[in-house]
């Protein structure tokens, strides 16, 4: 894992994802998103720790289209606009994020091995606040 920090896009598979949606048609930017996020959700094995960037950096877009949620502005997110994701990907980025959090991630275990374990958690946790239904 190429870690820079704690920040959603703060790593090089998540920057290469952003890369990859500026890349994709913008009618099938939304079905990316989505197609990242049902990976990491339906994976029931251990959650490889590409996989679990992507999805971090997939659902912190779709948070970011919800009230409270905060616009992705780096410079290693996408570049291009993108679509309003449609609602039904709130859960689905929830369902993803907890297996991002899970035991069976490669990635909380990565980052359980460092002193900024706790920060990137809560990072995590203020997505899936935020993309919880009201």
């Amino acid at each position: 894992m190429g870690a820079w920090d704690t920040g959603h896009f703060d790593n090089d598979t998540a920057a290469d994802f952003g890369s990859s949606l500026d890349e994709t048609a913008p009618e099938q930017r939304a079905e990316l998103i989505r197609a990242v996020l049902a990976e990491a959700a339906g994976e029931e094995d251990d959650l490889d720790s590409d996989v679990a960037l992507q999805a971090v950096a997939a659902a912190a877009l779709v948070a970011a289209q919800c009230p409270g949620g905060e616009p992705v502005t780096t410079a290693y997110g996408p570049q291009e606009p993108l679509p309003p994701f449609p609602a039904e990907l709130r859960p689905l980025a929830v369902a993803a994020l907890d297996r991002v959090l899970g035991a069976d991630s490669e990635l909380a275990e990565l980052w359980d091995e460092t002193d900024l374990s706790t920060d990137w958690r809560e990072g995590i946790d203020r997505l899936r606040t935020v993309l919880r239904p009201a």
